[in-house]
């Protein structure tokens, strides 16, 4: 399917690795030009190569740290019209909710709400004039089934999801749309070290004991492949998607136990 992507310019945020970099992956195999974005430079230059060399395409690497207004002044900076925008980035680590300090919780809704917010304030009116723009978040299945110790995560997220749903429903009409993927469980390093945390606090389980678990307990049988996850948000970008707004994606392996 051709996706109408063709020459599209995309900011694709905490993409050096993980869903952001497949969600580059896939735009850009889908002809879009694409600005990646990560804070290590030796691994987002091996992702930019990659990516460049997989899908001929033309990506532009930012080092930066999103969370952060030179960070994000940077991105900006690299994509004169943005026609598409993926907002991700990485969440706080698990913690007792009891355990979190005030600073904890800013930092947490810095980063995983107010962020993402400030990226859609620099691009949507740009969007509007053009009468064509994409903006999808990647928040967390936790929104809809929140997970313990991911108390902060869920909180920033669903902030996020509510604040958003008023926005998109305003720029619909200009042909720009506002959609959130929710990913469950997805085989990135982020799941691997969440494993690997939970199995040193629980002698006698590996990290691979815990993530057979967690398998075991996903209806699909198996962890998510992040190339389903960008093929995901590729679509959302598309053409063909302009009628999708305001809505929230569940991409689980049916994890959810619920119809709606």
């Amino acid at each position: 399917m051709d996706l109408g992507l063709k020459g599209r310019r995309a900011i694709i945020c905490a993409s050096s690795k993980g869903l952001g970099r497949a969600c580059a992956t896939a735009l850009a195999e889908a002809g879009c030009e694409v600005v990646i974005n990560g804070r290590n430079q030796q691994v987002l230059d091996e992702t930019a190569k990659a990516i460049a060399q997989a899908t001929g395409a033309k990506v532009t690497a930012v080092v930066a740290d999103v969370g952060t207004a030179q960070g994000r002044a940077a991105l900006l900076a690299a994509c004169a019209e943005v026609d598409i925008l993926v907002n991700n980035n990485g969440g706080p680590p698990p913690k007792d909710f009891r355990q979190l300090s005030h600073g904890d919780m800013v930092a947490g809704v810095e980063a995983n709400m107010l962020t993402p917010i400030e990226l859609i304030q620099g691009v949507i009116d740009g969007m509007v004039a053009r009468r064509f723009g994409r903006i999808i978040n990647i928040t967390s299945g936790s929104v809809k089934a929140p997970l313990p110790m991911l108390d902060l995560s869920s909180g920033a997220r669903a902030g996020l999801t509510a604040f958003v749903a008023g926005v998109a429903r305003q720029v619909a009409a200009s042909n720009v749309t506002i959609n959130n993927i929710l990913p469950g469980a997805f085989l990135t390093d982020r799941l691997r070290q969440t494993a690997s945390a939970a199995a040193a606090k629980n002698p006698g389980q590996s990290a691979d004991d815990i993530l057979a678990a967690r398998t075991k307990a996903i209806p699909a049988q198996r962890l998510g492949n992040p190339e389903e996850f960008g093929k995901l948000c590729a679509f959302l970008a598309s053409d063909h998607a302009g009628y999708i707004t305001g809505q929230n994606m569940l991409i689980d392996g049916g994890a959810f136990p619920g119809a709606f």
